[in-house]
């Protein structure tokens, strides 16, 4: 492989070794991702701390597990880089990140929803940073952790830009290098990140860098479809197959051959569904509704969750095997906390996308105004500040961010109130007053996302839409009418 006309050695695969502690088997697996450079390779490739794991216990004594890029997963199941064959340990138990961010914030442990937990120095922890020496314990196994010298190059693109996605910082950049080797083949992509850092452009853009750029990308929100409807979504149904299948439906499967399908939310992928979905991958086959037969598809799968799919398989609402499927290229998209140097470049973009006169550019990219940006932590990332943008054009300043913002004042019917209305009238108009407010601050609240929204405030999805529909407010993504429709009706009325 060529970097900046220099020929590194990148290490890719899932060659695992065998290591044997005091008579306990334990596979080590290394991920799919370029994990180590040659000497001499360019200066701008970030390097992250190295550590090793020892198996601590008394009586044992083996070979440890030694880092070569920035991550360790660790867990019972296969694909982990730290295979632990202990009945105590989750399958996907807890992760080790060796901070790429600039000025070396050490290297923290994350629990990925594991049963028994995750200890370290005796306190139960979720998110924690370690130091060296200290003892990690998961349910019957106990690691000692230890920072060695030197330290891990990882690969970063040249690239500053994919498709509309932009950045200058080592994470953005370790994600186009993955996303570079995953349009060069066909294998199926998972993409994972928080809401808003762009995980639906990183899709597109893979799909058009592929040589699967000239077919269809069809996307499918399994998240914003009813579980009754996404089956046939996906896969199509027959004449007849069910009330109202008047014609036969091709699915989207059937929609994207020759090219991508992308399947967004898939952690919201019903239990049920998932074996037909497992099929799909395995045997690039599927048959629609009303039909015993099977159809071959041409098609490449990429999907996107903002869950993190190993806690969801540790807590039985996802299978492990589709997970497995899923992610033979997985990329991790970083929040914008995390690349504070790029906020420069991605407002530069987003005000562009705007339409945005060069008056206010100039404004609002002044060396002050991206620094206050900076203090804020954009839980909502990219999209969120993309309409914190929007709102300081409307107004033509700076608008106030964060904890700065003013207290939004409580919701108040006194406007509602009209002594000459009967009660009952006024009553309905006080509630429908209340729940239109209410569900466009919840919607504002969860970026437009109906299905993270219904979620949130525990409340079923299709009530929420039939809410929507009532009041004429749009969500971020809405489905075709007749879906939508038929997912209403055969809900229950609202109260």
């Amino acid at each position: 492989m060529e970097v900046d006309g220099r020929q590194v050695d990148a290490r890719l695969g899932r060659a695992a070794e065998r290591a044997n502690f005091g008579g306990k088997k334990f596979a080590v697996r290394r991920s799919f991702r370029v994990t180590q450079l040659l000497e001499g390779a360019p200066a701008w490739v970030p390097v992250v701390g190295r550590f090793r794991l020892h198996l601590f216990e008394t009586g044992l004594s083996g070979r440890p597990w030694e880092s070569s890029g920035d991550l360790c997963a660790i867990g019972s199941a296969e694909g982990n880089d730290l295979r632990l064959a202990v009945p105590t340990v989750s399958r996907f138990h807890c992760e080790i990140r060796s901070e790429i961010r600039g000025g070396g914030a050490g290297v923290r442990i994350v629990d990925l929803g594991s049963l028994n937990g995750t200890f370290v120095d005796g306190v139960s922890i979720k998110d924690a940073f370690l130091r060296s020496g200290s003892l990690i314990r998961l349910g019957g196994a106990t690691l000692r952790f230890e920072l060695v010298e030197g330290g891990n190059r990882l690969l970063v693109s040249e690239r500053t830009s994919f498709g509309k996605l932009h950045g200058l910082s080592a994470p953005m950049r370790a994600a186009f290098a993955l996303m570079e080797k995953a349009a060069a083949s066909d294998a199926t992509v998972l993409l994972e990140g928080e809401t808003g850092t762009g995980k639906g452009q990183a899709a597109e853009a893979i799909h058009r860098a592929s040589a699967r750029a000239d077919g269809p990308f069809v996307v499918v929100d399994c998240g914003a479809i009813p579980a009754n409807l996404l089956e046939s979504e996906l896969f199509g149904h027959e004449k007849g197959a069910f009330t109202g299948a008047d014609a036969r439906r091709r699915g989207a499967f059937e929609e994207a051959a020759g090219g991508t399908i992308f399947l967004d939310e898939i952690g919201e992928l019903p239990l049920d569904l998932q074996p037909k979905l497992l099929r799909a991958l395995e045997n690039r086959q599927v048959r629609a509704l009303g039909t015993s037969s099977y159809r071959p598809v041409d098609v490449r799968i990429i999907a996107a969750t903002n869950r993190d799919l190993r806690a969801e398989v540790n807590q039985a609402r996802f299978r492990a095997d589709l997970f497995f499927r899923l992610s033979v290229v997985r990329i991790v998209m970083p929040p914008l906390r995390q690349r504070p140097e790029d906020l420069e470049l991605v407002v530069r973009q987003l005000l562009r996308q705007l339409g945005a006169p060069a008056g206010s550019r100039a404004r609002f990219v002044e060396p002050a105004f991206v620094s206050g940006l900076s203090r804020s932590a954009w839980p909502g990332n990219v999209r969120e500040l993309r309409n914190y943008l929007e709102r300081c054009l409307v107004f033509e300043e700076p608008m106030p961010l964060g904890d700065e913002a003013p207290e939004a004042a409580p919701w108040s019917i006194t406007g509602l109130v009209d002594p000459g209305v009967p009660y009952a009238e006024a009553r309905r108009r006080a509630l429908e007053g209340f729940e239109a407010a209410y569900v466009r601050a919840l919607l504002d609240a969860h970026g437009g996302r109906v299905s993270v929204a219904a979620r949130a405030t525990g409340i079923d999805r299709v009530y929420l839409y039939r809410l929507m529909r009532r009041h004429g407010i749009a969500g971020a993504r809405e489905r075709s009418e007749s879906d939508l429709a038929e997912a209403l009706s055969s809900s229950a009325p609202i109260a």
